[in-house]
């Protein structure tokens, strides 16, 4: 955008200081450009005028003109109403007011017509419109407020600022009717051609104040289109530039390690999937360029055995490999699967927590710097400026969406080289999300599950059904099996009417009762010793039933646990139920997870439900989930830099994302750097915002 655009916004007319403060803390409202990128999130059409004669209730909103004849107080002190009649010739409504009121008998002039808009209500048959939208009919024409007009979001502060809805389209009436008003194109020409685009300023002028239906959906494509296009730009580049420019430690070859532990050691054939992605990370990590490359794979596709080879393959080639996960749990899992396998490789490994014990953390941390520990598993302990390795090759972050990039830089940087970086999800991604969030990632997808493996049965059973749960728990449990029983909740809320964790586990040792059973107790609240002693007891089977918050949701591993009871189920997410039914069907027996909820159920929650009894698939349940919830700003697992999406909803616009993608691919092979003649405003646009220290949380 032009200089102009980048004026402040408390210059323009009818804003001032106190205002532009409030503009600013309110909607974070800065100059002119950041109002014309203030987009409206509805529009309602205005052109039209009922007469009151052919009104009903049926109506969403009506627009009436004409006078008030006459006003009548009602009620109390709290609660007064005034009452209006008002009519345009062909019959008479009644309009209602219970706040405001002195406002409106300054305000209303009797015989003077009027434009009124709003929603009417049908009360026993009379029918009555509270507090609507009031404007003097001479002035509607004039200031532009019939025919289609947007709607901006607002709060209570800038109501009283004037800064409502209308005071915010009024605003933008005044600076799109400034002679100084101008917006640059900024796309390439070809772009614009090839993909039917809309003028750039044309455009903005449109999502503002659409002359009709179809310019305004040709403006918000526009507006969209490029909103997607330099997302995938930036992270293109940013994927193009490491690809050339960034070396990577060379690992020429598969040696001793690899083939000895793919030969000898392992104890099962892997699924065409994880030898497919071995393979591509193989590729990547020979070609003398630091891979960056983004492994998914649903809960037990086998991602752990895949990231153990790749860091053979780094040991082979004379480099150390670390592992950093998220919580303390996660990485001890992590750790006793890797060290099985290592110590009969005759490896070195080591697990570093904020748990450590001082001695040995002295101990490894000397061991690490000379390189006689060949792989050190972790949470974020790995990346204290103690922890220093002596030839860093490869570095794996598990659950990387819980990491900020910060913490993952300070990993990468503890190495003369660039390590190669391999980041692992079990959170499976649908495809557009991936393409907006991960664009600068090589990606690989473990899209098979092992041989042998039972898909788990899913059963949605209402609270009036828990008993007959119990009684199948105990059949479970008869044969040998365990179970667990997830709760939302660890104390009572006032506010939220579903089951917690301490009810739960008075009810479940009552059903339950000692020495016949014995039950274990988890949540986020233990300290980690206690947590651990728990989880222990049950993974070596003395406790048979294990209740539990969200603290179980991945690391937990227990191959004899057939059961996964989820309280409240429907305070969950999809993805998080999905992750916590993959804490059983880990052995070789059936296994089943159990959905518990109220009768009391809205659409939305029982559509989960529905999903999660009709499929185990995780990639068709995160569709399910990123059209139910939307992106919200993907915070959590976007990478540093993603845009703040303002117009685009990547559970509906998957085909634009595609779209734009495409032609951000297209420029991004043609001319990487920007150079040729045709790009020259592209390149100059992303200059001046670099220069001006712009956040890309605000491109258009």
């Amino acid at each position: 955008m032009p200089k102009y655009l980048d004026t402040s916004i408390e210059y323009l007319k009818g804003v001032g200081p106190q205002k532009a403060d409030t503009l600013k803390k309110e909607l974070g409202i800065f100059t002119y450009g950041d109002l014309l990128q203030h987009y409206p999130f509805r529009y309602v059409d205005r052109s039209h005028i009922y007469a009151i004669r052919e009104l009903t209730g049926n109506f969403a909103y009506i627009q009436v003109k004409g006078k008030f004849t006459g006003f009548t107080m009602e009620g109390e002190k709290h609660t007064k109403r005034l009452k209006a009649l008002f009519t345009d010739g062909t019959g008479f409504l009644e309009v209602v007011w219970f706040k405001g009121i002195s406002w409106i008998q300054k305000y209303i002039v009797p015989n003077k017509e009027y434009v009124l808009f709003g929603k009417p209500n049908d009360f026993k048959g009379k029918l009555s419109l509270p507090h609507p939208e009031i404007e003097e009919a001479s002035e509607f024409l004039k200031d532009g407020s019939a025919g289609y007009q947007p709607v901006y979001s607002t709060t209570e502060l800038l109501k009283r600022k004037g800064l409502e809805s209308k005071g915010v389209s009024k605003l933008l009436r005044t600076l799109m009717g400034d002679a100084a008003f101008k917006v640059d194109e900024i796309l390439p020409q070809n772009i614009i051609e090839e993909f039917r685009l809309m003028n750039r300023q044309t455009a903005f002028e449109n999502v503002h104040f659409p002359t009709n239906d179809d310019m305004q959906k040709k403006a918000i494509f526009r507006l969209k289109f490029e909103e997607l296009f330099f997302l995938q730009l930036k992270m293109l580049r940013i994927r193009g530039m490491r690809r050339k420019d960034i070396a990577g430690i060379p690992f020429s070859k598969v040696g001793h390690y690899f083939n000895t532990f793919y030969s000898d050691v392992l104890p099962f054939e892997l699924t065409n999937a994880q030898k497919r992605v071995v393979k591509e990370i193989r590729q990547d990590m020979g070609s003398g360029k630091q891979m960056n490359r983004l492994l998914q794979g649903d809960v037990g596709s086998g991602k752990t055995v895949v990231g153990f080879m790749c860091m053979l393959i780094a040991i082979d080639n004379g480099t150390q490999a670390c592992m950093m996960a998220p919580t303390e749990i996660l990485a001890q899992q992590h750790y006793n699967n890797i060290r099985k396998f290592a110590d009969d490789l005759g490896l070195n490994t080591a697990l570093l927590t904020g748990s450590t014990p001082q001695k040995a953390r002295r101990e490894m941390l000397a061991s690490l710097e000379n390189g006689t520990l060949h792989i050190l598993v972790g949470t974020h302990a790995l990346i204290e400026d103690k922890v220093k390795f002596n030839n860093l090759g490869l570095t794996i972050i598990d659950e990387q969406h819980r990491f900020g990039v910060q913490q993952r830089a300070k990993l990468w940087n503890k190495s003369l080289s660039m390590p190669h970086v391999l980041v692992m999800t079990a959170t499976p991604i649908p495809r557009t999300l991936a393409m907006t969030v991960y664009g600068d990632l090589d990606t690989s997808i473990i899209d098979e599950m092992p041989a042998g493996r039972k898909p788990i049965n899913t059963a949605h059973r209402y609270d009036n059904n828990r008993l007959r749960v119990f009684g199948f728990i105990k059949e479970e449990i008869a044969k040998g099996r365990q179970a667990y029983i997830v709760y939302p909740l660890i104390e009572e809320s006032e506010t939220l009417d579903y089951k917690n964790l301490m009810d739960g586990y008075e009810s479940v040792t009552r059903a339950f009762p000692a020495p016949q059973y014995t039950i274990s107790i988890v949540h986020g609240k233990m300290k980690p010793a206690d947590k651990e002693f728990e989880m222990q007891r049950f993974k070596r089977g003395e406790t048979q039933i294990m209740i539990a918050t969200t603290v179980i949701e991945v690391g937990v591993d227990v191959p004899n646990a057939s059961v996964m009871v989820i309280e409240s189920a429907e305070r969950f997410g999809l993805s998080q139920m999905h992750q916590l039914r993959g804490r059983v069907g880990r052995g070789a027996e059936q296994s089943y997870c159990i959905l518990m909820t109220s009768h009391k159920l809205s659409h939305d929650a029982r559509l989960r439900m529905d999903t999660m009894v009709r499929t185990n698939n995780g990639f068709e349940i995160a569709e399910v989930d990123l059209q139910l919830r939307g992106p919200g700003d993907i915070e959590g697992v976007r990478q540093s830099g993603i845009v703040d999406l303002k117009l685009t909803d990547i559970s509906k616009d998957k085909e634009l994302i595609i779209l734009a993608r495409t032609a951000a691919e297209k420029l991004v092979d043609e001319d990487m750097h920007l150079q040729l003649p045709k790009n020259q405003q592209l390149l100059a646009y992303l200059q001046s915002r670099r220069k001006d220290g712009f956040n890309w949380s605000r491109v258009s």
